[in-house]
């Protein structure tokens, strides 16, 4: 046992000193291992801190947020064109423009926590702005937006508005996206902050947490897709928002109010420094010879020995030529009363080296993330687009194209609870000496890329036969094709299935590899990957029209869609993401995983110890 371990167990069972939080009862309580501390920057005691306690109201959190995000974004189109007139293709430019900022936001968000603020406090901020832009946007749709009283439905356009009553709304929907976007990358980090990685049995709720916490947001949104859509769609906007406002002021309550028992990781400052310190002292030593063993490079204990107290990194073999920063010379170190301090700039320690090779070991797999974003984000496009181009009434009852997205939720749902309860403990069995714990992130990423080529099949086949049912030219009746919308449940449900492969396992993925004081960038990856896969969507449908167009044709996505053929597009996704799939296997393969040592850690990091 470390001599750390050791005076810190002395702490908690020497005699009569109960008031200090150490003792229980008259037994010994046990610290977290990960370093993590409790709101008084003490170790972190295990049955007074984070755990499912903490974790649940995290959950909780996520979904009421995410049902106040979602009551404003999932028709936002609509207010543009129906309240402040705006014609189809300005209201689509605008929406993407503020859907691409939320995206940009979660940077911001993912930068400030891991370098200044820490988790706790970005997450507690952002949300009091998220909170001030649903409540600004709601004042100003109840007193002037929507004027006369019941406009903005579907039969009746709202009157003109000032330059500032426009400048309020568009304050107000970029404070949502400020808010809502500095948050997300941190809550699920902060979430996952809750449970201690070196405990086997919090390791396991670590992991099966990421699963709840992607359950939670698409329980959040289903509500508002369906119910909060519903009002919204007939008019009652200023009711919609308020709910909106409402559940996220609820979601903030119930976050402070699990403050007490919340764990938390200190910040470990700006990482740009320390990237660029390795990436200018390894390229002034391009010309110092290697170590042939690769042991004597640049360590030190103390405070010293890893990031900002963060866990230490053990040294990987690929990207050599960064080592060079870690090579000691004798230029490295002053004279005299300096002799043991050295130029950053000129020498960086191994975890400081292996930080930069962890970013560029996480690049190639984040960048085959995008295309399958690019299939993820058709359910917000074409597949409306071929659903409200299909048979929409059932029994008398219509269906919105736009609602068929609720199956891709309850494909979620489902998939999380047969993967967590079925398949995953079968997959543990089989391979109880190769994995005990089952399909690792990768395998599953890999599982959600197949699935998603699936879904275009699935989707390509569909609208085959939609156009096999066509009624010709069609262009302003209600039904263009007799084939029933219904047909496009299996792409959703599949499309459902291979988000909890690829975006559970990214969660878990990034924020497993990332290092100690990069963990909300690792959950910020994620987001910029869908946000890049709506942009490659987009130039890859002007693309192919581009093509599809010429010698007069209409092009495989006209206007009418039965002059086209969006089937073709499709299969090209399809194709595509194969591609990818192929890709991603090589890269994969190629992919080393960090290497960590667990600290019992205090003032220094003196005593480690290297994690199986």
């Amino acid at each position: 046992m470390s001599s750390f371990e050791e005076s810190k167990r002395e702490k908690v069972i020497r005699c009569g000193e109960t008031n200090g939080g150490e003792m229980k009862g008259g037994e010994e309580e046990e610290y977290t291992l990960d370093g993590s501390v409790d709101r008084h920057g003490l170790p972190a005691i295990k049955g007074r801190s984070g755990g499912w306690h903490a974790g649940f109201l995290i959950l909780v959190n996520q979904g009421l947020a995410t049902l106040a995000f979602f009551g404003v974004g999932v028709n936002l189109v609509l207010f543009l064109t129906r309240v402040l007139q705006q014609d189809n293709a300005d209201a689509a430019n605008n929406v993407s423009k503020w859907t691409g900022t939320v995206y940009i936001f979660s940077l911001v968000g993912a930068f400030v926590s891991d370098s200044y603020w820490g988790r706790y406090k970005t997450c507690a901020i952002f949300q009091v702005i998220f909170v001030l832009g649903l409540v600004l946007l709601s004042l100003s749709s109840y007193l002037f937006l929507l004027k006369p009283v019941g406009c903005g439905d579907r039969l009746s356009l709202c009157g003109p508005h000032s330059t500032f009553e426009i400048g309020v709304f568009y304050l107000s929907i970029y404070l949502i996206a400020l808010g809502n976007g500095g948050y997300q990358p941190s809550i699920a980090t902060f979430g996952a902050d809750q449970f201690d990685e070196e405990d086997p049995t919090e390791g396991l709720s670590k992991v099966a947490f990421f699963s709840y916490f992607y359950l939670a947001l698409n329980l959040g949104s289903l509500f508002s897709n369906t119910i909060l859509g519903y009002f919204e769609d007939g008019g009652r906007w200023a009711l919609g928002f308020w709910v909106s406002a409402g559940s996220a002021f609820i979601a903030l309550v119930l976050f402070l109010f699990g403050t007490p028992r919340y764990r938390h990781f200190k910040p470990v400052g700006n990482p740009l420094p320390r990237v660029c310190q390795v990436v200018i002292a390894a390229a002034k030593k391009w010309r110092v010879e290697m170590p042939p063993s690769g042991t004597d490079l640049y360590q030190v204990d103390g405070k010293e020995c890893a990031i900002s107290g963060g866990r230490r990194i053990l040294h990987t073999q690929e990207f050599k030529f960064l080592d060079r920063a870690a090579v000691m010379t004798s230029e490295d170190f002053g004279s005299g009363d300096q002799a043991l301090c050295h130029n950053p700039w000129r020498l960086c320690t191994i975890t400081q080296v292996e930080e930069v090779k962890c970013i560029l070991r996480l690049l190639p797999i984040w960048l085959c993330t995008i295309l399958y974003s690019v299939v993820f984000t058709q359910m917000a496009s074409l597949f409306v687009e071929q659903g409200a181009a299909m048979k929409t009434t059932i029994a008398g009852f219509r269906i919105p194209p736009a609602s068929m997205s609720s199956f891709d939720i309850l494909s979620v749902a489902a998939f999380i609870l047969i993967y967590r309860r079925f398949l995953n403990p079968l997959v543990c069995r089989l391979q109880k000496k190769k994995n005990p714990k089952g399909l690792t992130e990768l395998q599953r990423m890999g599982v959600g890329l197949i699935i998603a080529i699936m879904a275009m099949i699935s989707a390509g086949i569909v609208e085959s036969y939609r156009l096999k049912y066509s009624k010709g030219n069609c262009d302003g009746c209600s039904s263009p094709s007799s084939l029933s919308i219904l047909w496009q449940i299996p792409q959703y449900a599949l499309i459902g299935a291979s988000e909890v492969f690829m975006y559970v396992g990214q969660l878990e993925f990034f924020n497993g590899q990332a290092p100690d004081g990069l963990k909300s960038f690792g959950s910020a990856l994620c987001m910029t990957s869908i946000s890049l896969g709506n942009y490659v969507s987009s130039l890859l449908v002007t693309i192919v029209m581009q093509i599809t167009t010429k010698d007069d044709r209409p092009g495989w996505i006209p206007g009418n869609l039965n002059k086209g053929h969006m089937d073709d597009f499709y299969f090209l996704l399809a194709a595509l993401t194969t591609i990818d799939f192929v890709v991603y296997l090589v890269c994969a393969k190629w992919y080393r995983c960090i290497k960590l040592e667990s600290k019992y850690q205090d003032d220094s990091c003196d005593v480690s110890i290297a994690k199986v």
